[in-house]
């Protein structure tokens, strides 16, 4: 049967699939397709980008004054303003995750071979499915952040404490205070943490993007795809810094090269060749970020969605 909204809309499947365990290599090819998905489709992608960029900043407009303000003060920020900006951060956290799914339908679309644009991110709003998307960021941000008191009760609470007391020596401009005991516990519990959070994302956003999962159906194909994949996404981890480390390289050297220019003509020809650059950078760092989500939901729960589309096609 066609997609519920028209012949080139794609097809969402409420049914589950078994999740599939990948081999180590499928982490290095999750990275390599999100890196040419972009310049496959360069137009949707980066545009899709450059409002998700927009969306994701817009916040800030807000946050940064009071941030700045308690800078120059140089007191440290009060209780309430700490948690008003906490607060508009978390809301604007969650209105962002339809951008989120909708970016993801933009890229299935176009590497289906359909018609796709940039203002498609915004359709989960469009067309009323934003609640429960903002349902799903809900229920994931509590589980961060369970996991994360977890991390602290196991460490006897020393994290949040130093943590404070870093944020509070940042405002009056004193030096940072000492790492507190089980301080290397607590990071080595976070990037296992992290590791498995990047699959548990990637999955669970794709099923409730791609298929209209439920979110608790979305969230458990998650914690079980991400389970059953640690090793692919171990590689993609340490595929993801080497290639860090090759494109910092290369943006040190061009950043040398525009501070040359800049001496040779003017400083002002530095920052308007640099501001495009790192613009650029950004967008394809959005694009490959849900390049690498896309093709990794895809590799453990969406393959049959290929052969979906074909089957309506044909009726």
């Amino acid at each position: 049967m066609l997609g519920p909204h028209g012949a080139g809309a794609p097809i969402f499947r409420e049914d589950t699939m078994t999740t599939r365990s990948k081999g180590p290599s499928a982490g290095f090819s999750w990275l390599t397709n999100g890196i040419t998905v972009g310049f496959r489709h360069p137009k949707p992608l980066l545009g899709g980008a450059a409002f998700l960029m927009v969306a994701c900043l817009l916040p800030t407009l807000i946050t940064m004054p009071m941030q700045f303000q308690a800078a120059i003060t140089s007191t440290p920020m009060s209780p309430a303003t700490f948690g008003w900006i906490m607060a508009i951060s978390m809301l604007a956290g969650l209105l962002i995750v339809p951008l989120y799914a909708g970016y993801l339908q933009v890229i299935d679309t176009a590497e289906r071979g359909l018609p796709a644009r940039a203002l498609d991110i915004f359709k989960p709003y469009r067309q009323g499915e934003a609640l429960r998307l903002i349902g799903y960021g809900l229920a994931v941000m509590v589980a961060y952040v369970a996991v994360l008191g977890v991390i602290v009760v196991a460490t006897g609470g020393s994290i949040a404490t130093w943590y404070m007391q870093v944020v509070t020596a940042q405002t009056t401009h004193q030096p940072p205070p000492a790492l507190p005991q089980g301080f290397g516990i607590a990071m080595a519990l976070f990037m296992v943490l992290c590791l498995f959070m990047m699959g548990f994302y990637a999955i669970s956003l794709g099923q409730v993007a791609l298929r209209r999962r439920s979110v608790f159906g979305a969230i458990g194909d998650g914690i079980v795809g991400a389970l059953k994949n640690l090793l692919p996404l171990l590689v993609f981890a340490v595929s993801l810094i080497l290639g860090w480390i090759v494109v910092g390289i290369a943006f040190a050297l061009v950043a040398v090269l525009l501070a040359l220019l800049g001496t040779l003509v003017g400083t002002w020809l530095m920052f308007v060749l640099i501001i495009p650059l790192y613009v650029a950078l950004m967008l394809t760092m959005f694009a490959v970020m849900f390049g690498v989500m896309y093709y990794l939901w895809r590799d453990v729960c969406g393959d049959d969605i290929v052969t979906g589309m074909a089957e309506a096609t044909a009726i």
